[in-house]
């Protein structure tokens, strides 16, 4: 009997995930959190465990207490995910220079 669940390898779980990211926004900033260079590490662990290491753009932000939130409920609604555990980290700081090349020609700084 098909249970219909795909089974995914440890890299097409990794890229799920990263476009799940992407899909999250800084309410103050038109890009996503992927492409703002948020989001330092993606781990997927046995039993479709996710491990999301990432940051904000500063120690201050006001969406502190929702963009890591977020993160964790919208990878946890995955199909396939187990679990996942966010860290938030600010080691190391966050600068522009983490900004992928559309998020700077997005904000006007190409």
């Amino acid at each position: 009997m098909e249970s219909g669940y795909i089974v995914m390898t440890e890299d097409q779980l990794k890229e799920e995930i990263k476009k799940t990211i992407k899909t999250i926004y800084d309410p103050e900033i038109p890009v996503d959190i992927f492409e703002l260079g948020l989001i330092y590490e993606i781990e997927v662990y046995p039993l479709n465990n996710a491990y999301v290491k990432m940051t904000l753009t500063s120690p201050n932000c006001p969406a502190a207490g929702t963009i890591p939130e977020e993160v964790r409920s919208k990878v946890a609604a995955m199909e396939g995910i187990n679990d996942v555990q966010v860290e938030l980290t600010f080691d190391p700081p966050y600068s522009q220079d983490m900004m992928s090349e559309a998020a700077k020609l997005e904000l006007g700084f190409l």
